[in-house]
């Protein structure tokens, strides 16, 4: 290579270079959009355990969501997406935890009182039979 090509290669790689950081910089500079599907996931979550009387048996993690998806929603406001997004996933899993909490306690209720109904009955059939308890 001669002078005048090496001068012209090594502008060549220095614009190169340069176009290169300038994307970079660009990549670095721009927000990744909202998370607004994990938003909406962790708030249906949120309302499904609602429905469902979470804040009565699982008071603590519906709590737990509600803060974790407000944590979500200032993450937003503040450009924080990707924080954004690990809040509004948390939240959705501590709704649905709530949900499936309330869900075990509600299905013990029923399974203790059918129990006792059957201890009930068990022992009325054993009064009419004669046996004694």
């Amino acid at each position: 290579m001669n002078a005048t090509s090496q001068a012209h290669h090594g502008s060549r790689v220095q614009m190169t270079l340069g176009f290169t950081g300038v994307l970079l910089l660009a990549a670095c500079a721009s927000t990744p959009p909202a998370p607004t599907a994990n938003l909406q996931a962790a708030q249906q979550a949120i309302a499904a355990a609602e429905r469902g009387e979470a804040a009565r048996y699982a008071p603590g993690e519906l709590s737990e969501a509600h803060t974790k998806l407000a944590s979500a929603e200032t993450a937003v406001t503040e450009k924080k997406m990707i924080a954004a997004e690990h809040f509004a996933d948390q939240s959705r899993a501590e709704a649905e935890l709530a949900a499936a909490k309330t869900s075990a306690i509600k299905a013990n209720a029923v399974n203790d009182e059918m129990k006792r109904s059957n201890g009930t009955l068990v022992d009325e059939m054993k009064r009419g039979s004669g046996d004694k308890p």
